[in-house]
């Protein structure tokens, strides 16, 4: 078998390489490599800005080819950074539960700029928020069951707390599950502090 280094020029025209090199667009050529890796890099899933951009100096490509390039994509609707931001807000609050605070955390890691942060964060209202917070809850729940009220109460809460739920919300959210299923209500109050 012969090494790929070892295979012949395919002459022009005969596919491959061959009709980008006879366009004039040098396979060295830096806006055309940028253009190819944002390309295939936008296949799979959506990026953001900050991320294509992330990719592309792991890749030693210039900085003025990384700014032509990305600026054609946005100006032609390949990259938005709104709806990235609101796809993956809805996304990964109906998948994974997660809140408004763990969302803009996440969001924050991926470039997004804080204005469409809030924007897209601010499509979950409260209400919605708590719901969601039940229903996780209510999820996990029958695993506790056994277990001594405080240890439920950790566990519950925590597991909010790692989903970006306020505390206030997510021990009150807590104390109303195991008080429907009858946890005694004192045991609970004395275990919060007071309440909560």
């Amino acid at each position: 078998m012969t090494r790929r280094s070892e295979w012949p020029e395919p002459p022009a025209g005969a596919g491959g390489e061959a009709p980008r090199r006879a366009a004039g667009a040098s396979p060295r050529d830096p806006v055309e490599r940028a253009r190819a890796i944002c390309l295939r890099l936008l296949t799979g899933t959506p990026r953001t800005r900050r991320q294509l951009a992330e990719a592309l100096r792991a890749r030693e490509i210039p900085e003025p080819a990384i700014a032509e390039v990305l600026d054609r994509f946005e100006e032609v609707g390949l990259i938005d950074d709104a709806a990235f931001a609101g796809a993956w807000v809805e996304s990964r609050h109906h998948g994974r539960g997660l809140a408004r605070r763990a969302l803009a955390r996440e969001l924050r890691t991926k470039g997004v700029a804080q204005g469409l942060i809030d924007e897209a964060v601010g499509l979950l209202d409260a209400e919605r928020e708590e719901a969601t917070a039940r229903a996780l809850v209510a999820r996990r729940l029958p695993a506790t069951r056994g277990l001594p009220p405080e240890k439920r109460m950790r566990r519950l809460a925590g597991m909010l707390g790692r989903k970006g739920y306020p505390e206030g919300l997510a021990l009150r959210v807590v104390r109303e599950a195991l008080a429907a299923e009858d946890e005694d209500p004192e045991l609970l109050d004395e275990y919060l502090g007071g309440g909560a």
